[in-house]
């Protein structure tokens, strides 16, 4: 079968896209209006980029009628934000903010999500993620126009909180602790409990 992307409405496109280029990490990302106003949504077009400076990108699409998500506007008006990960018993909460609710309502009044305070930014954190990255937005890169075109954040990761509890003997993150989910097609997700290891090749 031969998929044509560049004959493909983009609904369609998005449909093949999110159905082949998975498992995608998810970016619950925590933001705030000029007001004060909290807002939390989640995203899977999302990866690190660079660890020089450290960097990471995730994709807010626009909405169905081409307007920009909250999420965008808030970090245009105010150009920092978090990314929280999520764990599988974060999942059904995270999932909840995925709503479209009205711009000037938080999803985590709405939906009882603790937060705390973060350090280096406005938007606060979530408190049972185990790895939250305070970031100040490096840009915006807009792909396309109208209805699911791109905004793709760039954001500086200025500190990470990880919780002790989610550390391996090295000191570093173990993904089994972590227990992330990832997102497939659909309304699929997957785990990162089972894995395997490859030696990489001697260069």
């Amino acid at each position: 079968m031969l998929v044509d992307f560049t004959a493909l409405p983009a609904r369609n496109a998005y449909q093949w896209m999110t159905s082949t280029i998975l498992p995608r990490p998810i970016a619950w990302v925590s933001t705030v209006s000029p007001e004060g106003t909290t807002n939390l949504a989640p995203f899977s077009f999302f990866q690190g980029v660079t660890a020089s400076p450290p960097t990471l990108m995730f994709v807010p699409a626009n909405n169905r009628d081409g307007r920009k998500k909250d999420t965008v506007r808030n970090i245009e008006l105010v150009p920092e934000f978090v990314v929280n990960l999520v764990t599988f018993a974060l999942s059904s909460k995270m999932n909840e903010t995925a709503s479209n609710l009205p711009y000037g309502e938080s999803e985590i009044a709405a939906f009882g999500v603790e937060t705390v305070p973060s350090g280096r930014v406005r938007p606060p954190r979530i408190a049972a993620s185990p790895v939250s990255f305070e970031c100040s937005l490096d840009r915006i890169v807009n792909i396309g126009s109208g209805p699911l075109a791109a905004n793709v954040v760039f954001g500086r990761i200025l500190v990470a909180h990880v919780k002790d509890e989610v550390l391996g003997t090295d000191g570093l993150p173990d993904s089994a602790k972590l227990d992330l989910v990832g997102r497939l097609g659909h309304e699929a997700y997957s785990l990162t409990r089972e894995t395997f290891s490859l030696k990489r090749p001697d260069r």
